[in-house]
């Protein structure tokens, strides 16, 4: 007798795009989501080789850079661990403001490098100037930074580290702009970053899995150096296979081909400058809004991340009650991270978001405050 299992027939609900405003992972479009039941293909084929070719010139120009984009089936914090291995010879200094560019100075410990770090208060950001003091007084021969720094919505100088990098012998800048890339200008070449990293959830607007990467000749040629840098976040091995236009290692192809169309989509949209442009068109919404309502932003004025607002709530206010309120009517946003977990809601407003779907949201979140 042959037996058959049961297929469950109940309807699935389907969100409606344009209400999911966490922090990451954000909304992902239709039409990118439609991509990924495309049948597979062999990840050493020519289908995979022309695949990777046809997006290699967008990537570059999303990350503004003549350099190979690196695409890993990973996290960004896989990329934030190829930053360090191949990266860091012995010391880093890490920028430590929030709770990722914490993270970043524990991989750097957790690779077997000693990490010194330079702290500022939750909110705050590291100004040139402090990482040129700190250079001074201690050798280092890389810097950990985080751009965009999510969990306080915080957007740091990162050109301006550069800059000061520049004035010292052998010193690498190594760049988290996980919410920063394709939200805000990052510009890679032109900046001088020695590694930069984002992930494919945040303003890049895809499903989780993927990372991309761009490291300059000077990495590339300090990695040539360092005996262990590991296997899987090899540099050479990406750079020698992505030059290739294969991938290092069986790749999580469904999410390739939803990168393939959100690439495209971008580019009809007028590509990355039109894609900032909206982004800091939903940040200066949010902020005319807090202005309006007497809703205060954690971080200072000039240093808003342009796809994350932090903001702090009033006296007697909980995250969990305005997250909730706003839960019931089929709308998300993040609570505070950490430390900032109560006191803070995080709107990420990144990726395919709108002002227009902003300006439904935030009047929704007064309600929830009065």
């Amino acid at each position: 007798m042959t037996s058959t299992a049961s297929v469950p027939t109940h309807a699935v609900a389907v969100p409606t795009f344009g209400k999911f405003f966490l922090p990451g992972p954000t909304d992902v479009h239709p039409e990118v989501l439609e991509a990924m039941i495309r049948p597979m293909i062999g990840h050493r084929s020519s289908s995979m080789e022309k695949l990777l070719q046809g997006i290699a010139p967008k990537l570059g120009a999303i990350c503004r850079t003549a350099r190979p984009v690196f695409v890993g089936t990973t996290s960004a914090t896989g990329f934030m661990e190829m930053a360090v291995r191949n990266g860091v010879r012995h010391r880093a200094l890490s920028l430590v403001n929030g709770a990722f560019s914490e993270r970043f100075a524990g991989i750097v410990a957790a690779c077997g490098k000693e990490c010194i770090r330079l702290d500022v208060p939750l909110g705050s950001a590291i100004e040139p100037d402090m990482l040129r003091d700190a250079l001074k007084r201690t050798p280092v021969d890389a810097v950990t930074c985080v751009h965009s720094e999510t969990s306080t919505g915080v957007l740091q100088d990162v050109a301006g580290y550069a800059e000061v990098v520049k004035e010292f012998d052998d010193v690498l800048l190594l760049v988290d702009a996980v919410t920063s890339m394709c939200g805000s200008p990052v510009e890679t070449d032109a900046w001088k970053l020695d590694f930069v990293f984002t992930g494919s959830q945040k303003a890049l607007a895809l499903p989780p899995g993927l990372a991309l990467g761009v490291a300059s000749e000077r990495l590339v040629n300090r990695a040539k150096t360092l005996e262990e840098r590991g296997a899987y976040f090899d540099v050479i091995g990406f750079l020698n296979a992505t030059t290739k236009f294969q991938p290092t290692n069986t790749p999580a192809v469904s999410l390739l081909y939803a990168l393939e169309v959100q690439l495209a989509r971008m580019e009809r949209e007028g590509g990355i400058e039109a894609r900032w442009k909206r982004h800091d068109a939903m940040r200066r919404r949010v902020e005319a809004w807090s202005a309006e309502h007497g809703v205060k932003f954690l971080p200072r004025e000039g240093r808003h991340s342009w796809t994350v607002s932090c903001l702090r709530l009033p006296e007697g206010k909980h995250s969990k009650d305005v997250v909730g309120a706003l839960k019931q009517q089929g709308w998300t946003i993040g609570a505070g991270y950490g430390a900032l977990k109560d006191s803070t809601i995080r709107i990420g407003h990144m990726g395919d978001h709108t002002v227009a779907a902003l300006d439904d949201l935030l009047p929704r979140i007064g309600q929830a405050l009065e």
